[in-house]
């Protein structure tokens, strides 16, 4: 594997690319240091631990470490890609609803760009309702030094909203820039960077807790602790891997017919149409955990009630009852997401088009009914197990009381986002190497050819 790595610099190519990855990725990590113009940073950062960041666990907590800390120093990157991957599942989502987007998908080039554009114009729409909603809360908020704005009016929030959106759209491009001239989704590697980005933290809050024998709350964290804390680590990371790579391989048979001197001979070839295990990725946790952090931002307005206070109480990260709807709500997303995404109609009738058939089963609303009951049962299990992954830090959070900011990295989003896109990036200049003769991550040796 170490000369897979040393091989990927001998590629003229494959080098240009890694090394333009790298360049980007330090723009945007700049863009998390530069502070917007009018805040005391010195009050942000009790002003976040009081609305639910720095390390809480909260809604905030977990908008930061995608933002890779760029929301506690309220920098002009404190949007982050979110946006444009907001505006990707929104799009994502009304394309098999609006006819008119499907059919622009199936222009070809010219309609991939019509998409895409449609796909910044809705980033920027969306950069602008957080930005102005970040801008009114900083307003309003105090720290334990005082007012977070020096000088607060619409001045300062149109100056914020202006900065925080340009900081987001150019992120955005910058994504763009990596997958067009670099390796790998640029979006999901910046997304990915900013999330190991707060992994030094954590493995110093780790130490020094370890060091100081204590957690917190009244537990104490042991050596032994620590061992078991990295035992788990490394089951629930070869778990996320077995989600993220697990599929049923559906064997499909194609009926073909040779010509030769004697007569006609028919030869049947068999290939295999994978069905993923985790079909929808992390969007069923992205989903559940928008939906419960409306309320929570909404409640935080109004006055203080008894009922506002239960509501409160009921919707807190990391309680019995929130642990319980989160749960359900990935379930449901999960099967939501299959359904709207997921065709077996479409996919029997390209079967059938194409001549290939499923041993044993009948072409037409056979095949259809046959995937979709298949696909329904492996998105059961597969949705079982994202729920466990995604309800793991909680629990972590709850029995160890181990920290949020270390809980993260034990499973939900943050995990599987780090797995899936570490694996396709891996892939990415795994083609490359073999496109040129060398060997895989996974295959020994400096140089092989493909003769043997």
């Amino acid at each position: 594997m170490l000369s897979a790595y040393l091989n990927c610099y001998k590629i003229p190519e494959l080098r240009k690319r890694l090394l333009f990855t790298f360049a980007i990725i330090a723009l945007v990590r700049l863009a998390s240091f530069i502070p917007c113009p009018g805040v005391d940073p010195s009050v942000i950062n009790s002003f976040m631990g009081k609305l639910g960041g720095q390390g809480t666990g909260g809604v905030l907590d977990i908008f930061d470490m995608f933002s890779g800390g760029a929301l506690e120093k309220f920098a002009v990157g404190a949007l982050g890609i979110m946006p444009y991957i907001s505006a990707s599942i929104i799009l994502q989502m009304m394309t098999p609803v609006i006819p008119q987007l499907e059919r622009m998908l199936r222009e070809g080039e010219a309609g991939r760009q019509q998409y895409n554009q449609m796909m910044r114009y809705v980033t920027l729409v969306i950069c602008v309702i957080q930005g102005a909603m970040f801008a009114v809360a900083m307003t309003k908020g105090e720290g334990d030094a005082g007012s977070a704005v020096r000088h607060a009016g619409f001045g300062f929030i149109l100056m914020t909203i202006i900065s925080l959106t340009a900081g987001a759209m150019l992120i955005m491009w910058l994504g763009e820039q990596i997958t067009e001239r670099g390796i790998g989704n640029g979006a999901s590697i910046i997304i990915t960077v900013n999330i190991i980005a707060r992994l030094p933290v954590a493995v110093v809050n780790l130490i020094k807790l370890v060091a100081s024998g204590s957690m917190t709350g009244d537990g104490n964290l042991s050596t032994i602790h620590l061992v078991l804390l990295m035992a788990l680590f490394f089951a629930v990371t070869m778990g996320a891997i077995a989600l993220t790579e697990g599929h049923r391989k559906i064997p499909v048979c194609y009926a073909t017919r040779r010509i030769g001197g004697v007569g006609q001979t028919t030869t049947v070839q068999t290939s295999y149409l994978p069905l993923r295990v985790n079909y929808s990725g992390v969007m069923p946790i992205i989903f559940a955990g928008a939906i419960l952090s409306f309320p929570m931002m909404f409640l935080r307005f109004l006055p203080s009630n008894r009922f506002v206070g239960y509501i409160i109480s009921l919707l807190q990260y990391g309680s019995v009852s929130y642990v319980i709807i989160y749960g359900l709500l990935i379930l449901v997303f999960s099967f939501f997401w299959v359904a709207n995404q997921f065709n077996p109609i479409q996919i029997a009738d390209d079967l059938q088009k194409q001549g290939g058939y499923i041993p044993s089963i009948q072409p037409g609303n056979a095949t259809a009914e046959f995937l979709d009951h298949a696909m329904t049962r492996i998105t059961l299990a597969g949705a079982i197990f994202l729920t466990g992954l995604a309800i793991l830090p909680m629990i972590l959070m709850n029995s160890l009381e181990v920290p949020a900011m270390i809980a993260h990295f034990f499973g939900g989003t943050s995990l599987l986002i780090i797995v899936g896109v570490g694996l396709d990036t891996l892939r990415q200049i795994e083609a490359h190497l073999l496109a040129r003769h060398y060997d895989g991550f996974m295959d020994k040796g400096r140089i092989r050819s493909r003769r043997g």
